[in-house]
């Protein structure tokens, strides 16, 4: 079977690493940008994701570029400390948590491809167009499907949706014996030829800036914290450490007015007009305004996600990452979540089962999206404000240890990435 990968972000290219390594020779990314280049700022990679690319032969690659996270750390707008746990291999994973670059990951896995799959696999400058779709259009999500409420006629991923045609789809070579894997992201224009009428990313009134600060080690020097309230936020983690330690931070806040460019990570912002909003955000341990100002740039991201799918397979084609699932930015899950959708399919077409990877992984997900809108763990700094908006001096008379514990449990199952589950969980990897 011959792959056409939409989207040459991590997601896409960890698809065509992970379909390379079960066996399959014939995949090409395509990328709408003419160039791909180690764009963006800071993410997290979780142990489940890390598993992944470690079973990728990248384990080498990865401690090159990421910093291991030592620990997260949850704090009130005094920066009063809520609740910390240890990370990574500190908290009995098999694999580390990084801290990394968004774009320095994407170089890495592009570097992997070209090695493996030959520099052809990648082709920019090919954007996939959305058309209107050949056949009866399919609904939207939340609107009226399939009588079984999935959107599928038989079980077998196939619909009455879109007619893949002959030789072309969405504007790239797509063979009516080939699939097409839409990971275009937020704006995907493969999920806007299954859901024609779905229109922009909803939006909840939050904005997130987004910088980079080289500044002092702060805590462990490895920790990743989260100061606020449950409504204003400050996030802070380093993603280089060595001479300088190079802070990855976001602030997030309501925004007054209508949100511009929803999903369009590179709008510019002023970070003095940034910190002026944190401007008492001043702790014994980190000066979240110094920070700010101290960025050479920021970039201004309204908190926006989408709405849970009915389906992603229809026909040949199938969704995958953002295209899929975009969630908000909370639980560090974003980039995870796409690697392990690319596994999960690779091992599902192996078997020549493509809808076990819908049904692996689209109740995972929507729990995750769904979970993500109600604050995830970071709900534990909405609580604190509720229960004490003046801070407090005993956390335990405000959140109980035993509530405070459950809650990041309770993350971490819906997520994946419990430990010992992970730990015990059998490999995607397929025996070729």
């Amino acid at each position: 079977m011959r792959v056409v990968i939409a989207g040459g972000g991590i997601g896409g290219l960890a698809t065509a690493l992970s379909l390379h390594a079960a066996g399959f020779e014939d995949v090409v990314v395509h990328e709408a940008a003419r160039e791909i280049r180690p764009l963006g700022v800071g993410i997290n990679l979780l142990p489940h994701a890390v598993r992944e690319l470690t079973e990728l032969g990248l384990a080498d690659r990865l401690a090159e570029i990421g910093v291991p996270t030592g620990e997260l750390a949850y704090f009130n707008r005094y920066g009063t400390p809520i609740w910390s746990e240890p990370r990574g291999l500190g908290a009995g994973y098999a694999w580390p948590q990084y801290s990394v670059h968004r774009g320095r990951l994407q170089m890495v896995l592009l570097e992997a491809v070209i090695e493996r799959l030959g520099p052809h696999a990648v082709r920019t400058g090919s954007r996939a167009r959305a058309a209107a779709p050949s056949a009866t259009p399919v609904p939207a999500p939340g609107r009226e499907g399939n009588p079984d409420g999935t959107g599928h006629t038989d079980g077998t991923g196939h619909t009455d949706g879109p007619d893949p045609g002959t030789g072309e789809l969405l504007g790239l070579p797509v063979g009516p014996d080939d699939l097409l894997v839409g990971a275009d992201g937020i704006h995907s224009a493969v999920r806007a030829h299954l859901f024609p009428g779905e229109g922009p990313p909803p939006w909840n009134g939050l904005v997130l800036w987004r910088g980079t600060t080289y500044g002092e080690p702060f805590l462990t020097g490895r920790s990743m914290i989260m100061a606020g309230d449950g409504t204003q936020k400050f996030v802070a983690y380093p993603i280089e450490v060595g001479e300088r330690t190079l802070i990855n931070w976001i602030a997030e806040r309501p925004l007054d007015g209508e949100a511009p460019d929803r999903g369009d990570w590179n709008r510019p912002a002023d970070p003095r007009r940034i910190a002026a909003h944190f401007a008492d955000w001043r702790f014994d341990w980190l000066d979240v305004p110094g920070i700010i100002t101290g960025a050479e740039s920021a970039y201004a991201y309204p908190m926006v996600d989408r709405d849970p799918l009915p389906y992603w397979t229809s026909g040949n084609i199938t969704l995958l990452g953002d295209a899929a699932h975009a969630m908000y930015p909370i639980g560090s899950n974003g980039a995870s979540q796409a690697i392990i959708d690319a596994r999960v399919l690779a091992h599902s077409l192996a078997h020549g089962d493509l809808a076990a990877y819908e049904a692996a992984r689209r109740p995972a997900t929507t729990a995750l999206q769904l979970a993500n809108r109600e604050m995830g763990p970071e709900v534990v700094m909405k609580l604190a404000h509720e229960r004490a908006p003046s801070g407090f001096d005993d956390v335990e008379e405000v959140i109980p240890f035993a509530e405070r514990a459950e809650i990041a449990a309770s993350y971490k199952r819906t997520a994946g990435f419990d430990p010992a589950s992970l730990n015990e969980r059998p490999s995607w990897s397929v025996t070729r």
